[in-house]
């Protein structure tokens, strides 16, 4: 059961989301009104030993499988919880593993103390499509599970809301497609890597691929029915992902008022790099973790209007950095409720208007 008094965050999953995830609300503990980090490693690698060590240094507790216990203490580690006690004392629980869904039946259940559960963007139907920014408004107070999205679909929906979508919400949009470019895997990843440019099937006939269908649904929570369409393909690169989009609009816009909208934006930031290399090294440089926390990076000098109202240009992808503040939210409203902005607020060192 959850610790009624003590706020306790348990992240499930050490890899490209999850590790970051750790270190951030370890570092930012007090300022998150947190009492604890815990955290579930599966498999006790001596190549990540490392990484385990410097995660327990900063204040995150490991949770391991009964079953395992040996092999980490073997490797040095001094496990503090298993892995069934540390999702039930948990107050909420945050599935960074490509195994959300079967562990929500497996686990989840059993752990009626825990206030929210949340998966990343593999995880369709895990519960309700959440992005920062995004549909805040459709989130209640009984939405027990979130459905994380994916990164490109955190940057589909942030193009939409921004140069699509009036402030009073009203949809300008009448065709949205996007041509998701995406990095073969990530530079801490040895596998998946791909030799050439591979392209990917379109498995929905309404949406192409689940980028599309994603952000429909995510937008269909506020009461939208978006007309849009996504196809993807990789790249032999590590560096990030990048996307084409074309907006066709129900009036005409011009690319200044384009460019207005965005750097009205803070959740976008502009850029004047047009390689992925470049902005992907700004990361490195400036960013938490090396993750850009933005939804988007655009390129403004790609912006370009083309017979009037439909406007094409490309942007870059913060992979692994905008669902992040979309799972950091996500929890802060768990465990603050209504007050969750307060805490999340110190989140904008983080944010770049450009790059």
């Amino acid at each position: 059961m959850a610790n009624t008094e003590e706020k306790i965050v348990h992240v499930i999953g050490t890899g490209t989301i999850g590790e970051p995830l750790i270190g951030l609300l370890a570092d930012h503990r007090e300022d998150f009104g947190i009492a604890e980090v815990t955290f579930h490693k599966r498999t006790p690698l001596i190549e990540e030993r490392g990484k385990v060590n410097d995660l327990v240094r900063r204040g995150a507790r490991l949770a391991v499988d009964e079953d395992r216990t040996a092999a980490f203490e073997e490797l040095g580690h001094a496990p503090k919880l298993e892995a069934i006690e540390a999702i039930q004392r948990a107050s909420v629980v945050i599935d960074c593993t490509p195994a959300g869904n079967e562990n929500k039946g497996l686990f989840y259940g059993d752990a009626p103390g825990v206030r929210g559960f949340m998966a990343q963007g593999s995880e369709f139907g895990f519960g309700k499509m959440y992005a920062r920014g995004i549909n805040d408004a459709a989130i209640g107070p009984d939405d027990r599970f979130l459905h994380i999205v994916s990164c490109n679909t955190h940057n589909i929906a942030a193009l939409i809301k921004t140069l699509a979508m009036d402030t009073d919400g009203t949809s300008l949009l009448t065709d949205g497609r996007f041509l998701c470019i995406r990095r073969a895997n990530d530079i801490s990843q040895d596998a998946g890597y791909v030799a050439s440019p591979t392209v990917e099937r379109h498995k929905d006939d309404r949406f192409g691929t689940h980028h599309a269908r994603d952000a429909h649904l995510l937008f269909e929570t506020l009461g939208y029915n978006l007309n849009l369409f996504s196809s993807a393909m990789k790249l032999n690169t590590q560096y990030m992902h990048s996307m084409h989009f074309s907006l066709t609009l129900d009036r005409e816009m011009t690319v200044d008022e384009a460019i207005e909208r965005i750097q009205a934006n803070p959740r976008i930031a502009v850029t004047y790099k047009r390689s992925a290399n470049q902005v992907f090294s700004f990361g490195r440089d400036h960013g938490y973790y090396g993750r850009i926390l933005n939804q988007a990076v655009v390129p403004i000098e790609t912006l370009a209007v083309r017979d009037g109202n439909e406007l094409v240009g490309f942007c870059f992808t913060p992979q692994d950095g905008n669902p992040m503040l979309s799972t950091l939210a996500a929890t802060l409203r768990y465990l603050h409720g209504d007050d969750f902005e307060e805490p999340l607020s110190i989140m904008r060192r983080y944010f770049f208007n450009e790059i």
